[in-house]
C-alpha cells in the first residue's frame, strides 16, 4: 500500500464524549442490504454499520453483540472462501 493510499483511508471518529479518533478504513463490504466498515485505530478495531442521509455518510456503531457477531463471522468466511479461490 503506497502512502498516498494509506493517507486516503485515515478517518477521524468523535465519540460519545466529543474526543477525537484516528483510524483507518480496513475493509468495507455489504450484507443483507447494509454497508458496513472496518477501521482500526492505535488499539481498538470496531465495526460500523454505514449510513446514508442525503449526500452524506455516517458510521454508526454497533451496540449488540449478537448483531456484530453474526456480521464479523459472515465476514470471516466471505474473506477465507474469497482467500481459497484465489489460491
Amino acid at each position: 500500500m503506497s502512502n498516498k493510499e494509506y493517507l486516503d483511508n485515515k478517518i477521524i471518529i468523535k465519540d460519545d464524549s466529543g474526543y477525537e479518533k484516528e483510524f483507518h478504513v480496513e475493509a468495507m463490504f455489504k450484507m443483507d442490504g447494509e454497508s458496513y466498515a472496518i477501521v482500526t485505530g492505535d488499539t481498538e478495531t470496531l465495526l460500523m454499520r454505514i449510513e446514508d442521509e442525503g449526500d452524506e455518510q455516517y458510521l454508526v456503531g454497533i451496540n449488540d453483540p449478537e448483531e456484530r457477531d453474526a456480521i464479523l463471522s459472515a465476514y470471516e468466511i466471505a474473506m477465507n472462501t474469497n482467500k481459497m479461490e484465489s489460491d
